[in-house]
């Protein structure tokens, strides 16, 4: 059995006691989490959201609080000079998914 969820506008697979990695999430490691936003649910049979499946949950815990590999950003213009080079390392959170209510 597994979910489509909704969370900060992104859409992810959730599957129970897998760990998905999200977006920075404004909560402390080991906190609960309730995703209401559930878009597709599939199990015996299909259920699909209009947008969202009613009365469907998805409970998570938040486990920890990571940065991505690091990505170069390089800017320059031909024949004049000019070269800036920046890293750049996203935040995002792992979240463990623990079960999906119908």
């Amino acid at each position: 059995m597994y979910a489509l969820v909704e969370i900060k506008g992104k859409q992810y697979k959730a599957e129970k006691d897998s760990l998905i990695k999200v977006d920075l999430l404004d909560m402390e490691p080991g906190s609960a989490l309730d995703i209401d936003s559930v878009l597709l649910i599939s199990g015996d049979a299909i259920t699909v959201g209009d947008p969202y499946v009613r009365g469907a949950r998805v409970s998570a815990v938040v486990e920890r609080h990571e940065r991505d590999k690091k990505i170069i950003v390089f800017k320059y213009k031909p024949k004049k000079d000019y070269r800036r080079t920046k890293g750049h390392r996203q935040w995002y959170s792992i979240i463990k998914i623990n079960d999906i209510v119908r």
